[in-house]
């Protein structure tokens, strides 16, 4: 475990007085019931929210609040936050009870822990220090937040609103794979329209992919 620890610690390029910090924030409930990362990934929540917040409202001045709220979202989500855990390798590090999970950590564990070594951090370092360390490995996803463009189903809700006065509506068609790699398929439809499908390894990206596709076969 002391070896573990140490090498997380490299990876994030961070020394903790309080190692059993760093623990908790690796230690998911299957492992520990008692003592894990759930309140480390609250906080680590708010955090990583906030300073991202502030973030956009420096770099986009004049941007509306309402473009400011979906470049936010891209960088905050769980698909975000795996990403950041992949590069960092936090697959390696994840304490989980190996007979609940006996192949890959799952996405969400990944994603979760990512939030609670950033809550972590916090407590041992300061809100300044754990703003630089998301700015650093946020670096690829915020530059990339200048292109943001408006998703697909952010574009089919206005374009039902305007056009129908209702909301599009989704409906789950299967949930296969192992737990580790799940494939949702979700299919969405409009007023006067049949339902279109899509598939992702998150309900939210096979909605998305779902009004992608309503687009590109209804010719909206």
């Amino acid at each position: 475990m002391h070896d573990k620890l140490q090498k997380l610690q490299l990876k994030l390029n961070i020394k903790f007085k309080n190692i059993e910090l760093l623990k908790e924030a690796i230690t998911h409930k299957s492992y520990n019931k008692s003592l894990n990362y759930e309140k480390l990934e609250f906080l680590g929540d708010r955090v990583l929210g906030l300073s991202l917040s502030k973030k956009l409202i420096d770099l986009y001045p004049d941007e509306r609040e309402g473009v400011l709220d979906k470049k936010l979202a891209s960088l905050v989500n769980k698909e975000t936050c795996y990403e950041i855990g992949k590069k960092i390798e936090l697959d390696k590090f994840v304490l989980v009870d190996g007979s609940k999970h006996k192949n890959q950590i799952e996405q969400k564990i990944i994603s979760d822990t990512c939030e609670a070594i950033i809550g972590a951090i916090f407590i041992e370092k300061g809100f300044n220090y754990t703003q630089n360390f998301i700015f650093k490995l946020w670096k690829d996803f915020i530059d990339n937040s200048a292109t943001l463009k408006i998703d697909a189903k952010t574009k089919l809700q206005e374009y039902s609103l305007k056009k129908f006065k209702s909301l599009p509506i989704y409906k789950m068609i299967s949930n296969t794979g192992p737990k580790h790699n799940p494939i949702f398929k979700i299919a969405v439809k409009i007023k006067g329209a049949k339902y279109i499908e899509g598939s992702g390894s998150s309900k939210k990206l096979a909605e998305q992919n779902a009004a992608e596709n309503f687009f590109k076969l209804e010719n909206v």
